[in-house]
């Protein structure tokens, strides 16, 4: 049995999270289909904590379940997340019209409904099976983390070993918690897109969100390598661009979720990276006597190789006709709108050029990949 953790960590990002199938289905591939699952420690935010709860929901057979995520996500529609019919998009339009115009003395609670995605989840993942596959040790862990819109901070609700403890951390803490539906929609309520969730005594939203530090939770669990799969790229440099025309209500919309999305996975393993490098500076009888336990945590992070709005906007038209109606005005069918578009195109079309993108990237990686898993951290 193996004497060393590998975790899994999936950031969020809406439709993006196509991306994460694929390198999930290069994954499988590369290490030859396996039955056993290669990653004990799941750790998941927003759409990434609906890959990993149907991935812990199948953790009896790596292979299978992998299997199971790409023939959903190829098989996607819009209409399988949020309602798209007509008399929801009007009345969704009308509440809002009418609560800027002060015509309704309550607030509408979110811009889409996605019920059609709770009655998914609920068809497709026995929640159940998690405990049993922890019981029988195909799992270690598994966590999802939400943000809690009350108490402003980052929450992970975890199911694991009895071995495993609560933590508590300036603005994030980890709880224990038998998971279920709830949380996965929780922690995946695109902020105004989608509605919160209730969890106790407080309405949490997405995971993303104030999430100082992704891949913490993963090391609370225990963990001592993260294999990381992002949506954006994270350390390829930009030109500056020149524009003379305002930025739509879409673009704008579009840079915030980017920010909420890559840059606290970025500035987190770069700390990571630079606690290793102060780790291996330090003579090994030394580093159990400094007033806290450190360990060498390997971190490989596999993202796109491609802007995923350029896809985005090359699909941005197989939206329903009644959500380009909704989003037109904000200009979400414009190229420079199609990053807020990215988040919610659940159609066939961009889904399965995610997917393969995602798979190409990490066949392209597949060496470094293997060497990765292949051998314990440290």
């Amino acid at each position: 049995m193996r004497t060393w953790r590998t975790a899994l960590l999936l950031t969020g990002g809406g439709a993006r999270a196509a991306y994460q199938v694929g390198v999930l289905k290069a994954v499988s591939e590369l290490l030859g289909r396996p039955v056993e699952n290669p990653f004990p420690i799941l750790c998941g935010t927003s759409a990434g904590a609906i890959n990993v709860g149907a991935l812990a929901c199948h953790a009896e057979h790596f292979a299978a379940s992998v299997d199971h995520l790409v023939d959903v996500w190829r098989n996607f529609h819009a209409a399988r997340v949020y309602r798209c019919d007509v008399p929801a998009i009007m009345y969704s339009g009308a509440r809002w019209l009418g609560a800027m115009m002060l015509l309704y003395r309550r607030n509408p609670i979110s811009l889409l409904d996605n019920s059609p995605l709770a009655t998914l989840l609920a068809q497709r993942l026995e929640f159940e099976r998690i405990a049993e596959n922890i019981e029988s040790r195909a799992l270690y862990a598994v966590a999802v983390t939400a943000s809690g819109y009350a108490s402003g901070q980052s929450v992970t609700f975890y199911q694991g070993a009895g071995r495993l403890r609560d933590w508590k951390r300036p603005q994030r803490v980890g709880l224990a918690t038998k998971l279920r539906l709830e949380h996965l929609l929780a922690s995946s309520a695109l902020p105004f897109i989608f509605p919160a969730v209730k969890l106790g005594r407080e309405y949490f939203g997405d995971g993303s969100m104030r999430q100082v530090a992704p891949v913490s939770p993963a090391l609370h669990l225990g963990a001592d390598r993260v294999l990381v799969i992002g949506t954006g790229r994270q350390t390829v440099p930009v030109e500056r661009a020149r524009s003379s025309f305002y930025p739509s209500m879409a673009q704008i919309a579009g840079h915030a979720l980017n920010s909420i999305f890559l840059d606290s996975l970025a500035q987190d393993v770069e700390w990571l990276e630079r606690i290793n490098r102060m780790i291996e500076t330090m003579p090994s009888d030394t580093r159990g006597h400094t007033g806290q336990h450190f360990r060498h945590v390997d971190v490989l992070v596999i993202s796109p190789s491609q802007p995923l709005e350029r896809f985005a906007s090359n699909h941005i038209r197989e939206l329903p006709s009644s959500i380009k109606f909704l989003f037109r005005p904000l200009g979400v069918m414009r190229r420079a709108g199609s990053n807020l578009g990215s988040y919610l195109l659940f159609e066939p079309g961009f889904c399965e050029a995610l997917i393969d993108l995602g798979f190409q990237d990490t066949l392209a990686r597949g060496p470094e990949l293997q060497r990765f898993l292949g051998e314990p951290a440290g």
